[in-house]
């Protein structure tokens, strides 16, 4: 029975799937590029993260963490806390035209830096919740959350690239079919974890106003 629970068990399966001992050195290529895929279109627990950012006098400006893709939350350490609201580039320059500076309300991102408004006042600490790239496996990172709860995405993702640099189209599409599929499961199975399984009951105002007046 083979066993994927670590970067170097991938690798060996990956070879072993392959059957070939002259594409040793181009594995670790195969298995980074199923990673960026996976890092693109998933958002796995493995990719929410937190980072603080020391707010600056004076400055609406503070740096992006280098592999955000999706801000989730964004909120300054205060007492009480306060969550910052998102709005447009253009949305924040209409509702805060002045360039007066107070406690920040809201943010925008603004390429790789996100614009606050007001422009702080004092050195806030902000802490920001985001969808970050993947944990990248490596020799000196051997797991991560996606290969020890997915071993089959990432052997499947990384067959397909092996077999698109052998030029072998069917059997790229074949284990490209495999990689797509456990990619769409991967999504379900985050979505459980986030918000279960039980239906969801509304109760509308109508709804109780009949019963009362029945």
């Amino acid at each position: 029975c083979m066993s994927i629970s670590t970067y170097s068990e991938l690798k060996t399966a990956v070879a072993n799937f392959l059957a070939r001992t002259d594409l040793t050195d181009q594995i670790p290529n195969f298995i980074q590029l199923a990673e960026a895929r996976l890092s693109r279109e998933l958002e796995s627990r493995d990719q929410e993260k937190r980072a603080n950012a020391t707010l600056t006098i004076g400055d609406e400006y503070i740096a992006l963490p280098t592999d955000l893709r999706e801000v989730r939350e964004v909120k300054l350490n205060t007492s009480p806390n306060r969550v910052l609201d998102y709005k447009s580039p253009i949305q924040l320059d209409k509702d805060f035209p002045s360039a007066s500076t107070g406690k920040p309300l809201a943010y925008s991102i603004v390429g790789a830096e996100m614009k606050l408004r007001p422009i702080p006042d004092s050195t806030y600490t902000a802490e920001i919740i985001y969808i970050g790239g993947l944990t990248a496996l490596s020799d000196t990172n051997a797991v991560n959350q996606l290969l020890t709860r997915h071993p089959d995405a990432y052997l499947s993702g990384a067959l397909v690239e092996a077999y698109t640099y052998l030029m072998d189209e069917q059997r790229a599409s074949t284990y490209d079919a495999k990689f797509s599929r456990a990619i769409e499961e991967i999504r379900k199975d985050e979505q459980r974890s986030h918000y279960g399984t039980g239906s969801l009951f509304v109760s509308s105002v109508y709804a109780r106003q009949s019963s009362s007046a029945s």
